[in-house]
């Protein structure tokens, strides 16, 4: 993962009444291991300036060769300097990053991934 490309990374998850808010937070650091997570009002949220935390992603990415599907959902989501993408969190927690097209693909909830660049093309072409 090339350090020099600046991204801002945020990650974002509802915590559910019926959820465990440990696992949930497990679940997440399962894919961002070490990412900085703060928990209020029933949704956690991850934040970094490192891009390398998304060397899992990219490696799934190409290990499975999902890079088309995963481009193809980085560009719908682009709006100016930023794109998004949801996660399944149920898969999360047992160490599997599955890409979900839409939040209801996720039973309980989506963890979503917002990434901010200058030159956020570049940081797709990155990860893809």
């Amino acid at each position: 993962m090339n350090k020099q490309l600046s991204c801002n990374v945020q990650v974002l998850c509802d915590i559910n009444i019926s959820e465990d808010v440990s696992k949930v937070k497990n679940a997440v650091l399962n894919v961002f291991p070490d990412l900085r997570i703060s928990i209020a009002d029933s949704q956690l949220v991850g934040k970094s300036n490192d891009i390398t935390y998304l060397t899992n992603i990219s490696e799934l990415i190409h290990n499975k060769k999902t890079n088309n599907a995963f481009e193809r959902i980085l560009k719908k989501n682009t709006n100016e300097n930023s794109t998004w993408f949801f996660l399944n969190k149920q898969a999360a927690f047992v160490e599997i990053v599955a890409l979900c097209n839409d939040a209801d693909e996720s039973s309980l909830g989506p963890i979503k991934v917002i990434l901010e660049a200058d030159d956020i093309e570049s940081v797709i072409e990155l990860l893809v």
